[in-house]
């Protein structure tokens, strides 16, 4: 790609974003502009457009080509056991509650590089429920999927994650949990027994299963409201009268419409529960 005019590119960007949004509904208009540029600028490279422009008229006139620039802008970032409260809350406050249930589905939905998946299927060993669950972990990019399966991550990570572990309640360490070698960390596989990664896209695909926890956090916070008003709606049909509802930190349901078919359980930490009949009955 040629040099080209700072300002004009800032405005080639913005009709990307506007792009984006209205023709696909996904909205990156809160994305840190410097590292937003870049990767759209890497997209144009890969993908030979020479310009930002030649890439929004593909995003514009070729439907599926969104599927490639979302997986070019996604940021699959986590960690294990990230927001140490929220799973000690799953672990004090939801498993006790599913526990009531014969067989436990949960719906790990926008699962990027699997970390939080890893890190489900170690809370529910520890409280006796594996063997009874089963975790749908599904996300639209495929080459996230491919790691979340592994379940292998840099060794640098190690510590903190188990600190996290710790912070959220762990009962043993979670070393116990994952062989080292060089520089990395494998989660032990026998972990992966009771878990299903599967390609689903929030924005066109529909109920897959009936759950009873649904954990979709920092996903939404790249959606325009409609579209967040959508995904509500299909986890609110996703899930099992009395189901849990877990959403990331800067994420709420509060505006929502389906809104009215939730009680809150954890304001902070983005806890709800979907009511059981008839409406009245907000039993948390």
């Amino acid at each position: 790609m040629e040099p080209v005019d700072p300002a004009l590119e800032d405005i080639e960007v913005e009709l990307f974003v506007r792009a984006l949004r209205q023709r696909h509904g996904y909205d990156f208009s809160q994305y840190a502009p410097a590292s937003l540029k870049r990767r759209v600028r890497q997209l144009a490279r890969a993908h030979g457009t020479g310009t930002i422009s030649a890439l929004t008229g593909r995003l514009l006139h070729e439907p599926e080509f969104v599927f490639e620039v979302l997986e070019g802008l996604s940021v699959p970032v986590s960690d294990m056991f990230r927001d140490p409260p929220v799973f000690r809350a799953l672990r004090d406050r939801v498993l006790p509650v599913l526990a009531s249930w014969p067989y436990i589905d949960i719906w790990q939905a926008g699962c990027a590089n699997g970390q939080e998946v890893w890190s489900l299927a170690i809370l529910l060993e520890e409280a006796g429920l594996y063997e009874r669950c089963r975790i749908h972990a599904t996300d639209f990019n495929a080459a996230a999927l491919a790691r979340a399966r592994e379940g292998i991550y840099p060794a640098r990570e190690a510590q903190a994650w188990s600190r996290n572990y710790l912070e959220a309640g762990g009962r043993h360490s979670l070393s116990d949990y994952y062989s080292a070698r060089y520089e990395f960390i494998k989660l032990d596989p026998r972990l992966r027994r009771n878990v299903s990664f599967a390609n689903h896209n929030l924005v066109t695909d529909k109920v897959f299963c009936e759950a009873q926890l649904v954990l979709c956090r920092n996903v939404l916070i790249y959606f325009s409201n409609p579209l967040q008003e959508r995904v509500l709606a299909l986890f609110r049909d996703s899930l099992a009268r009395g189901g849990f509802l877990c959403l990331g930190q800067r994420e709420s349901l509060d505006f929502a419409p389906s809104a009215a078919d939730f009680s809150t359980v954890d304001a902070d930490l983005r806890l709800y529960r979907r009511n059981a009949l008839p409406p009245t009955d907000h039993a948390h």
